[in-house]
């Protein structure tokens, strides 16, 4: 018998990472089809490097094994082929189940609708992981799996957030046509027990923007609490596998962020949402609790903040008031539980962090990591023969393999992908290529973001602008600030193909009369 073997196969996993790969709406162009070929939003290369291999980097460095990788139907094959190519470095030990769901890009399914359809594979606590999430080094996913850990055995909490200090652009920094900054919300928290206490919902903003309408029930129990809205959801949630089972009785929620986390918060400290929902979220069960050791510990910091923010406003809560068993009891252990919702907040001075959800941020990111640079050119000597030494190339700037650089061509704070091919005496500046772009002889780009196989002709000159995957710039056209999809420039050969037909239809219904002297 092997021992080891049997040991490592009862082990019961604690966490399951639960990674959404949507459709990246707000990415657009860049998300759009190329043909029939679809372009994820989880596949986007971030400095090279698709952007979810940051995600499960960061999944694997926590000591997460298990992921379950959600995605839409169309996306499976291109997910599939990079989990399993061996094309990324973070899956070591990571064991992936790929399921899918059936939705289209005009009408995707809610982060509440996808964990009802797939709980039945979500058997213990889970991490709620976004694709597009990149975290700095200063913020490992562990911090918030030992907070879940530390509150979840002290006083029972449910879940952990983590916010993030909000970027925000210089004022013209990006054209008007790539869509404007996202306005975060305003939330309040309790910084002694790091509490996450109230968020502002769309709602909330339509119903008065000016004010924030807080219960005096939130108030008795945290007395200082703090309010800001430099914070950004960064949609990363540590749960307990029984916030599912409140998620199922509230069937109507959609949105995590906008519905169900605001529903969750107010479980805490009102009184009637905590009897009727308590059987959902801790329901009874046979495992041991530390909760009455803690109480008494003189080292635990959360069961001290916790004691003094609720102790008073406890006593008027008749189902807290009763006393606790000597044998601590499982409906003893529902009745002390907390039902909080933890929050770690990572400011701006300990690293850049940020969601990949818009344009400006998806080239902002690239921009920060350019600064991480130690090499510009490709290591692979048959890459490097590929690239003029007549070129001029800045150290921040990232050249993909297989991708060939010609004489005189000026390349500065950009990132190039993979198999392009750049003609003489070109120049780019602060750009990001995607993989196979062509840019012909003389062409000049400033600030702009090319789709995979987007062409360039000569001595065009482009500024600040998006393209969709196959895009063609004409040769010395010139565009600035705009979103290029692939219906612009078909528009023209199908509108004269239209009026060729036209022409055919006249001629053969006879309409226009035959020339003198013709006869058939």
């Amino acid at each position: 018998m092997d021992i080891e073997r049997d040991s490592v196969h009862l082990a019961k996993r604690e966490f399951l990472a639960v990674l959404l790969a949507g459709f990246g709406n707000e990415l657009l162009p860049l998300t759009s089809d190329y043909g029939d070929e679809p372009c994820p939003k989880a596949l986007l290369p971030v400095a090279n490097k698709p952007m979810i291999d940051y995600t499960l980097t960061w999944l694997e460095q926590a000591g997460i094994k298990d992921v379950l990788l959600i995605c839409p139907s169309i996306h499976r094959p291109a997910i599939y082929h990079h989990i399993h190519s061996g094309a990324s470095v973070s899956l070591s030990s990571l064991r992936i189940d790929l399921q899918t769901y059936d939705e289209s890009q005009d009408s995707s399914a809610g982060t509440c609708t996808l964990l009802r359809h797939f709980s039945s594979r979500i058997t213990e606590d889970f991490v709620l992981v976004p694709c597009d999430f990149i975290p700095p080094p200063s913020l490992p996913l562990t911090v918030l799996l030992n907070k879940f850990r530390a509150d979840a055995i002290s006083d029972g909490s449910i879940a952990t957030t983590c916010w993030f200090a909000d970027y925000k652009p210089e004022k013209g920094a990006f054209p008007e046509e790539w869509g404007p900054h996202p306005q975060p919300f305003p939330i309040v928290w309790d910084e002694d027990s790091g509490t996450l206490l109230h968020i502002d919902t769309p709602d909330d903003q339509d119903k008065n923007a000016e004010e924030i309408e807080l219960r005096m029930a939130l108030l008795s129990r945290y007395p200082r609490t703090k309010m800001s809205s430099a914070f950004q959801d960064s949609h990363v949630y540590v749960c307990r596998r029984s916030v599912l089972d409140a998620l199922h009785e509230k069937r109507h929620f959609d949105s995590f962020r906008e519905e169900f986390l605001p529903w969750l918060l107010k479980v805490q400290y009102q009184r009637t949402r905590r009897r009727k929902y308590a059987c959902y979220l801790i329901p009874i069960t046979n495992n041991a609790s530390q909760a009455l050791a803690l109480k008494h510990s003189t080292t635990s910091k959360t069961t001290s903040a916790f004691s003094d923010s609720f102790g008073a406003s406890l006593s008027k809560d008749p189902s807290a008031s009763v006393p606790p068993s000597p044998t601590g009891g499982d409906e003893d252990q529902v009745v002390s539980n907390s039902f909080r919702v933890g929050v770690v907040l990572h400011r701006a001075s300990a690293g850049f962090a940020i969601r990949v959800n818009t344009i400006p941020k998806f080239l902002e990111i690239n921009r920060r990591l350019l600064s991480e640079v130690t090499y510009s050119l490709p290591t692979e000597p048959k890459d490097r023969s590929l690239i003029d030494q007549k070129a001029q190339i800045s150290s921040d700037t990232i050249i993909g393999g297989s991708t060939q650089v010609s004489e005189r061509t000026t390349i500065k704070k950009s990132v190039i992908g993979r198999h392009c091919v750049i003609g003489k005496m070109a120049k780019i500046v602060g750009c990001v290529l995607l993989d196979h772009c062509v840019i012909e002889d003389g062409a000049k780009l400033d600030g702009c973001i090319l789709g995979k196989n987007t062409k360039v002709g000569s001595k065009a000159e482009l500024s600040r602008c998006v393209t969709q995957a196959g895009y063609e710039v004409s040769p010395g056209e010139t565009l600035k600030g705009e979103k290029l999809d692939v219906s612009d420039w078909m528009a023209a050969p199908d509108d004269e193909d239209e009026e060729e037909d036209e022409d055919e239809d006249l001629d053969e219904d006879g309409s226009e009369e035959d020339a003198p002297g013709e006869s058939d």
